[in-house]
């Protein structure tokens, strides 16, 4: 195989109560890679549609996790990147994890597949670290592993497959304003309270504990951050009424996507989430800011190739 063809789905990181460590898997909303083997060595950016992205792999987030993975497997061949680009960039919903990812998963099954799709997250977090100024795998994991992925450590890296229930569902809505990760990181605390960790601790157990029992009045219950959800929300438009309009219509919570300014809605079943998604959409029209809104079940493959 010489050339392959790759769907890279988009995210959703923190979860509510799970920064930095808990992620998950979109179904039908992504973008395209192609990836091909190049007698020069080294990696080239070919091609970049639908955003303004560096082309110099090194500057680029798709280059610089190619570039550390090469490293690693030495091959003495080079790799083209076309990146057509669907998840815009600042949305929050892994636009950059996406590339990231998906340059590493071409790369190695160019290469017959020299190491498996955990250990590739590694490489893809060197990417997000050009992105975010900090190599977090919340993002990239999901994308390489499918459903939710729960990074348990980062030193050394462990991250575990986490299951969830068939008639979970999620409702996104993305205003069309740009939200950079490094700068949504930069209003963040060093140093939180005991108390606010204390609860927050609970809350990612309980998650955990909802999503492997498939009780969904406790992934509800879980669904609350405590440390960065109320610092980072007045940087979204109608924060409080788009929670509110998802509570309203039944959705089990809500939060930030990622570092935002996406939002997101956990739903059981695909009816509650529509019904979800109507009345965010509703929340946001008195901003007259343009928006993007996305109903998806959890995809549990994550990454997959096209051709």
């Amino acid at each position: 195989m010489n050339e392959i063809r790759i769907f890279c789905p988009a995210t959703i990181a923190n979860v509510s109560c799970g920064f930095d460590v808990l992620g998950l898997c979109l179904e039908n909303f992504g973008d395209e890679m192609i990836i091909a083997r190049t007698e020069t060595k080294g990696i080239r950016i070919k091609e970049i549609t639908g955003a303004n992205l560096p082309m110099d792999a090194k500057h680029n987030v798709a280059g610089v996790a190619a570039l550390a993975f090469i490293e690693k497997l030495n091959p003495d061949f080079g790799f083209e990147i076309s990146i057509h680009k669907k998840i815009k960039a600042g949305s929050g919903i892994g636009s950059s994890a996406a590339s990231a990812a998906g340059a590493v998963f071409g790369i190695n099954a160019l290469c017959g597949y020299p190491i498996s799709n955990k250990e590739l997250v590694y490489y893809a977090m060197q990417g997000e670290a050009l992105a975010s100024g900090t190599p977090h795998s919340d993002n990239v994991a999901p994308v390489l592993l499918g459903g939710f992925a729960l990074v348990r450590s980062y030193t050394p890296l462990d991250i575990i497959s986490i299951p969830s229930p068939s008639d979970l569902y999620v409702t996104v809505i993305h205003p069309q304003i740009e939200l950079k990760t490094k700068d949504a990181r930069s209003v963040l605390k060093e140093n939180i309270p005991l108390k606010k960790a204390i609860i927050q601790c609970g809350n990612l157990g309980g998650l955990i504990s909802g999503l492997y029992t498939s009780d969904y009045g406790l992934i509800g219950r879980s669904l609350h951050d405590e440390l960065i959800e109320p610092i980072r929300s007045v940087l979204i438009p109608n924060f409080n009424q788009l929670k509110q309009a998802a509570a309203d219509s039944g959705a089990l919570g809500s939060g930030i996507a990622g570092s935002g300014p996406s939002v997101f809605a956990l739903s059981q079943g695909v009816v509650t989430a529509q019904k979800t998604a109507q009345a965010m959409a509703e929340a946001l029209q008195d901003t007259n800011i343009p928006f993007e809104i996305h109903i998806s079940a959890i995809n549990p493959q994550g990454i997959k190739i096209l051709s």
